[in-house]
């Protein structure tokens, strides 16, 4: 973007999970010392001749990112600078960015935050917010040794044309860049700085003020009362079933002892000899319940250490570093349960399912992550991901899942396989005529609906919070959705088994693990509405990425809930 820059200063290092976010923290140029109150300081001015190829090339990239609105996230001792203003109903909203700049149209209409100042009504016209206003909060702490914590940063960006860039005073007009300008334009940057002492804020809570002004929270009961609905709905259905039909059905054969009534049998009593037929392509399902249970885990374990709050904003990246650190060691329970269930559908290739759990769902993960890096790389953008990191991730993969994975199989196949209750015939048994909603798929379609409306409200923050860089921080409601939703994936498969047994149709293990799988193509889909109606991003590189990462989420999250 050209904005000053900071000479010879080292950058911070950042942890593995920004790094895969793709933050990267810059040192700044703006120099503060504590207490000590700056006015108008000059930090840089630029040039630009319109003349020159390269210098119209510099200007025009900025104001395109001023018509899309760009932020600059600023840090202050781990605390986003933020920028305050009202918003309606007398609340006020603290924005952890603030813009680079506004544009007011051809026809006078000012955009985005051109309304906050008058002084902008220049038709066809770009305002850079080249001044700001820093106040830092701090207070001093009194017991220990003598010192001062800061307790807020918060800014008030502001627009001034400076007419001497080397002695500026900060007053009189906004600094314009008419869009059909040619010429030179001159930026200057200044800065003004003044501390301030704040008694009622406690250093432990000083993230509040940011959190609290994060609207949204009464639509978060609205949607778990709502989910909570469907998980009763579902219950009651479930109960009904067990109790009523089962217990009725459990009490007629009990009172059979002559064989002739025995031949009356109806429903699902019919498919006892088939019900344990080993399924089609029972490796590939036995992998992916494998590399389900893995993220099932990691899921749990990540939202419990974030509920109790070690994974909090203030702690950058660490919510990924968790994620992937706990993935890589939960490699053990993937190879067990791929191993006991590929056994006890009668498998004879171990190696071959050993090595597809290591290497199959992970491996279409990173291919997918490493041709986005590509396209990073090759756009020459910040958020690419050294060859380093890469190294380092193939190493977590290679030297600590995969062996883990095979201790985990070894002791899967070790035990014995898994007893099932009742003989398998010799000849498959015909299934009949299957009514619509028995049928395979419009069963499957069915089934993820219910998990789908509980999580759809929690889906749009976590996409914003991806996205559109807002904070995410509601990991209580979170843990909450995600019970609801392992619960609700669980009882709508249960009840669609149900129906589809008693249409004599035994082949019940694909269509199970899909039933609930299926929530995540309509997660795709949403994702898919989000990005045409939510976002605004132009450009093909831009729209590959957005589906690729968008892939490995829906990727992970059909392991998950199938």
């Amino acid at each position: 973007f050209d904005f000053c820059q900071a000479e010879g200063k080292k950058r911070p290092s950042e942890n593995l999970g920004q790094v895969l976010f793709g933050e990267r923290i810059e040192p700044s140029p703006y120099r503060f010392t504590f207490n000590k109150k700056e006015t108008c300081k000059s930090v840089c001015t630029k040039t630009y001749d319109t003349t020159k190829p390269e210098d119209k090339q510099k200007l025009d990239f900025l104001k395109k990112s001023m018509l899309l609105n760009y932020q600059h996230h600023w840090i202050v001792d781990n605390m986003p600078v933020t920028w305050c203003y009202d918003v309606e109903d007398g609340q006020r909203f603290c924005n952890p960015g603030f813009p680079i700049g506004c544009y007011i149209t051809e026809d006078g209409r000012p955009k985005d935050a051109c309304v906050i100042n008058s002084e902008f009504h220049e038709k066809d016209t770009f305002y850079i917010f080249n001044h700001v206003d820093i106040k830092i909060y701090y207070h001093v702490v009194e017991n220990e040794a003598l010192g001062a914590r800061l307790v807020a940063a918060k800014l008030e960006p502001k627009s001034y044309k400076h007419t001497h860039a080397d002695n500026p005073d900060c007053s009189g007009v906004p600094m314009d860049i008419s869009n059909k300008a040619s010429g030179e334009v001159k930026i200057a940057y200044t800065y003004s700085v003044t501390f301030h002492e704040e008694k009622s804020i406690r250093w432990a809570s000083r993230w509040d003020y940011i959190l609290e002004s994060m609207p949204h929270t009464h639509i978060q009961w609205f949607s778990i009362m709502n989910s909570l609905v469907i998980v009763l709905f579902l219950s009651g259905m479930v109960a009904m079933i067990m109790l009523r039909t089962l217990h009725k059905d459990i009490a007629r054969y009990n009172q059979m002892d002559s064989t002739e009534d025995a031949q009356e049998e109806f429903g699902w009593k019919l498919v006892h000899g088939d019900i344990f037929r080993p399924p089609r392509k029972g490796m590939l399902l036995s992998v992916f319940l494998g590399a389900g249970t893995q993220i099932l885990i990691m899921t749990f374990v990540t939202l419990f250490f974030a509920c109790l709050g070690f994974l909090s904003p203030a702690n950058r990246g660490a919510l990924m570093t968790c994620a992937v650190v706990l993935w890589v060691l939960l490699g053990t329970p993937a190879g067990y349960v791929a191993a006991r269930f590929y056994k006890s559908f009668g498998g004879e290739k171990w190696k071959t399912n050993v090595l597809l759990t290591s290497f199959l769902c992970p491996g279409i993960v990173f291919a997918d992550f490493f041709i986005m890096n590509l396209i990073l790389w090759g756009e020459g953008s910040s958020a690419a991901i050294p060859f380093g990191t890469l190294v380092a991730i193939l190493a977590l993969w290679f030297c600590i899942s995969v062996p883990l994975t095979f201790i985990g199989a070894y002791f899967g196949f070790k035990k014995n396989a898994i007893e099932h209750p009742v003989r398998t015939n010799q000849i498959p048994r015909q299934i009949p005529e299957q009514s619509f909603y028995t049928k395979p798929l419009p069963g499957i379609i069915m089934g993820g609906i219910l998990p789908f409306g509980c999580i759809f409200i929690q889906l749009f923050f976590i996409l914003n919070s991806i996205w559109s860089h807002q904070m995410y921080y509601m990991f209580g409601f979170l843990f909450l959705v995600f019970i609801i939703l392992v619960i609700t994936c669980s009882e709508a498969t249960i009840l669609l088994c149900y129906f589809h047994l008693c249409a004599e149709d035994y082949h019940w293990q694909w269509r199970s693990f899909l039933t609930s799988g299926f929530t995540a193509v309509y997660f795709l889909i949403y994702a898919i509405h989000y990005f045409f109606s939510k976002l605004q991003i132009t450009g093909t590189a831009s729209t590959i990425l957005y589906f690729g990462y968008t892939m490995i989420m829906v990727l992970i999250f059909f392991l998950f809930t199938g």
